[in-house]
């Protein structure tokens, strides 16, 4: 179905077709730039290029997030948290409504933010979501019905999955805090008591990582899978990093980098983010985009100006799509993501 959503002015229309050499070529689509790059350091020219724009690809959101890349479709699909919806946008079609209700199925209407957040897809290529709402980690089957794969621990139902990512043994890695209940940690319908980070094996036994950090959120593997960042959106604003035992779990928490300055000065907290196949990683935080190498450097910001949830790799791995409070927007870099 579509969206009431429209790109800004005639420049974003769909491709127009012109004749050159007898033959017609679709010329791409024009989408208005924002934004700016904060280059701290010469490594990161080597990332995003000196005439790298921030595309402003559609707006009207109300919390974009969760955004990630259907590489048998060659589109992206992506979140609205309050809207309890998943979006579609394609080059050349704009954005279509993907699923609704994405994350809350309940009978009873309820506000906060009860749709679906991060995304991900298996090795299947089936997509996996986490749902505020209905408070599980779901699969989408191939013939459009759900499966839930984790919804407890210990017999206790989870606060709001927020963000996850699938290692390649198959094992899910997901975050729980309490965005998604109405009232937060202070919700009568909270039944743990701590906000975690989780691991679902492939057999669908859940072990809790860790319970010591306030409001985990983002979520991400090093390439090699032996380093685990978490994102924790609190006042002491800080992204984490974990030694990944043999066993699945993890320890030697350490802070890969503290944020807690620029959250006085700058929009958005550490959320979402994505690493390249040589370990930068790309965190959404305050300011929009930092980009960091694997040593915790701080190279530079895509600095968007918005509160910014997340991104995800798309189209060759080199774009980076980024989803920015009310927006959807892109940047092409010159790094890649693993496994395209």
């Amino acid at each position: 179905m579509k969206t009431g959503f429209l790109f800004q002015g005639a420049t974003t229309a769909l491709a127009v077709l012109f004749i050159s050499a007898g033959a017609a070529v679709a010329e791409p689509a024009k989408y208005p730039t924002f934004g700016k790059i904060e280059r701290l350091d010469p490594a990161l020219d080597k990332l995003i290029p000196a005439d790298a724009k921030l595309e402003k690809l559609a707006e009207g959101f109300t919390w974009s997030e969760g955004p990630v890349w259907i590489r048998g479709g060659g589109y992206l699909l992506f979140s609205d948290v309050p809207k309890n919806t998943i979006f579609k946008w394609k080059e050349g079609e704009g954005i279509t409504e993907f699923m609704k209700p994405s994350g809350y199925t309940g009978a009873t209407p309820r506000g906060g933010e009860p749709g679906s957040n991060g995304l991900t897809v298996d090795g299947k290529g089936r997509l996996v979501l986490c749902e505020h709402g209905d408070r599980r980690i779901a699969r989408l089957e191939k013939n459009g019905t759900k499966t839930t794969l984790a919804d407890r621990y210990l017999g206790k139902r989870f606060n709001s999955p927020n963000d996850l990512v699938i290692k390649s043994n198959g094992d899910i890695y997901f975050t729980d805090p309490p965005y998604g209940l109405e009232g937060g940690n202070k919700s009568p319908v909270k039944e743990l008591a701590h906000n975690g980070v989780y691991r679902v094996a492939k057999n669908g036994d859940v072990t809790l990582l860790t319970s010591e950090l306030p409001y985990p959120n983002g979520i991400a593997f090093s390439p090699d899978e032996k380093t685990l960042y978490v994102a924790v959106s609190d006042a002491k604003a800080v992204w984490m990093a974990y030694d990944v035992k043999r066993d699945g779990t993890i320890a030697n928490g350490r802070i890969f980098f503290d944020a807690t300055a620029k959250t006085k000065k700058l929009p958005g907290y550490p959320d979402g983010m994505k690493v390249d196949k040589a370990g930068n990683l790309f965190a959404t935080g305050p300011g929009g985009i930092l980009v960091f190498n694997r040593d915790g450097k701080h190279l530079g910001t895509i600095n968007t100006g918005e509160p910014t949830g997340n991104c995800a790799w798309g189209n060759d791995g080199s774009t980076l799509y980024i989803t920015a409070n009310h927006y959807l927007c892109r940047i092409r870099t010159s790094t890649r993501a693993k496994g395209f």
